[in-house]
């Protein structure tokens, strides 16, 4: 049987992701998911924050319970697969991404469809990942 071209070999982020599934507490694993850059979706109606590149809009979906939560992804292909009408992304390191997540409680969803999917809390976010 084949597979698609996206799935054919995990990225670091997705070996990361299948380990912290067995085990929530693997550092090593949390250690290359922070350092690794997931793909952040841009809406087409979406305008970037202050015009010189240093501040994004984040993307926000609301959860089954109507809890807000940010989508990534460590792959085109995992972004297609969920949001197959965004065409535009930013492609920035997660542990950047976690050093400025808003105080809020917004959640953070990585590869959210996949079965190596990771959601995150707020505070998760930046105790976790900001390194």
């Amino acid at each position: 049987m084949e597979t698609p071209a996206h799935d054919a070999l995990p990225t670091p982020a997705q070996q990361a992701l299948d380990a912290l599934a067995v085990n929530a507490e693997d550092q090593a694993a949390l250690d290359t998911l922070a350092h690794s850059e997931v793909l952040v979706p841009v809406p087409d109606d979406a305008v970037d924050g202050d015009g010189n590149g240093s501040t994004i809009a984040l993307p926000i979906l609301e959860q089954a319970g109507g809890d807000p939560v940010v989508p990534v992804f460590t792959s085109e292909g995992a972004m297609t697969d969920l949001l197959p009408f965004v065409s535009r992304y930013h492609l920035i390191p997660l542990g950047t991404l976690a050093a400025h997540w808003p105080d809020d409680d917004l959640s953070l969803a990585i590869d959210g469809n996949s079965t190596h999917g990771l959601t995150l809390t707020s505070h998760g976010v930046r105790t976790l990942l900001a390194r």
